[in-house]
């Protein structure tokens, strides 16, 4: 079986003609036929009833799901060549950083390497260390320290803290003191939204849901709707609301009897053989540059390891 063999019988499904299939293949009927009798001898079932118009034998319409499954693959595998050939990048980040940490950078990236192609995947951490570990992607953006016990051998580039405010909208914080206690807030709003910015929920953050008289857990979108709507309260990393405090569509509250949060996040590799990749690098160099202004940067070993201009 080749594909040659495939891409015939799949044309002649799309024809339901040797002859037109035969043509547009810039092949002869006599070989169109010869792929198909080949085909049909290795599968052990005929394929093709024969006429004025060809169609699919029940077996014939068995097989070709799986012959375009073939066809499909090959082609996804050529073109993942022609990308190496050209210059790609494949990297995966927590959902909660990709626009504020890769949209500029990858501009400022695509200025520089135009024909470079540019994977970025998102998910939640367990999926970015599990796209690491397949080696699916060659830089990922996730929590750190990672806890993940499947992938350990990660090497931290650069890490950074974020802080994650405690927010409500502004009918609420109008109502509140100057210095409020976690109880007189709550006594304000009806449920306590809980957010999984974390690999493991801090304790303040796990004893504010149990302080509450009802707990939702959302993604940050409709999360961010329900805080701006009064109905609750929640702890926000600093890039998913900025924009909002900034506009005065939320406040920031710090209640006397809780302590401020942070996330730290790492740019992270599989091995230092990444970084000879100088396209990588400097991704990875622009996207420090964004680290820089959303948070504040704990390490970069990056910068140590990069040749001094």
């Amino acid at each position: 079986m080749d594909l040659d063999q495939l891409r015939t019988f799949d044309r002649i499904v799309r024809e339901q003609s040797f002859t037109k299939a035969a043509a547009y293949l810039n092949i002869t009927q006599a070989t169109a036929s010869m792929r198909i009798r080949a085909l049909e001898q290795l599968l052990g079932a005929q394929l093709f009833v024969r006429g004025r118009v060809v169609t699919l034998t029940d077996q014939g319409m068995t097989f070709l799901p799986f012959a375009r499954r073939i066809i499909g693959t090959a082609q996804e595998g050529r073109e993942a060549l022609r990308r190496v050939e050209r210059g790609r990048i494949s990297i995966a980040s927590l959902r909660t950083l990709v626009s504020p940490l890769i949209t500029e950078s990858l501009l400022r990236f695509q200025e520089k390497y135009p024909a470079v192609d540019v994977v970025v995947r998102e998910g939640r951490q367990a999926q970015i260390a599990a796209m690491l570990h397949e080696r699916e992607a060659e830089m990922g953006i996730l929590c750190w320290p990672n806890i993940d016990p499947l992938v350990v051998d990660l090497i931290p580039l650069v890490v950074m803290r974020e802080r994650v405010p405690l927010v409500v909208s502004p009918e609420v914080a109008a109502k509140l003191p100057a210095q409020p206690n976690i109880e007189e807030v709550l006594a304000l709003v009806p449920r306590v939204i809980s957010l999984r910015w974390w690999q493991a929920d801090p304790e303040i953050a796990a004893a504010l849901v149990r302080l509450a008289r009802t707990s939702v857990e959302l993604p940050t979108g409709p999360a961010r709707r329900l805080a701006l709507k009064g109905e609750g309260l929640g702890f926000f990393v600093n890039s998913a609301i900025a924009e909002d405090v900034r506009a005065g569509r939320l406040v920031e509250i710090a209640p006397v009897d809780f302590e401020p949060l942070y996330r730290d996040t790492a740019m992270v590799v599989r091995s230092k053989a990444a970084l000879e990749r100088p396209m990588l690098v400097d991704f990875i160099a622009e996207i420090a540059r964004e680290c820089a202004h959303l948070g504040e940067i704990l390490d970069n070993r990056l910068a140590q390891s990069m040749p001094a201009a």
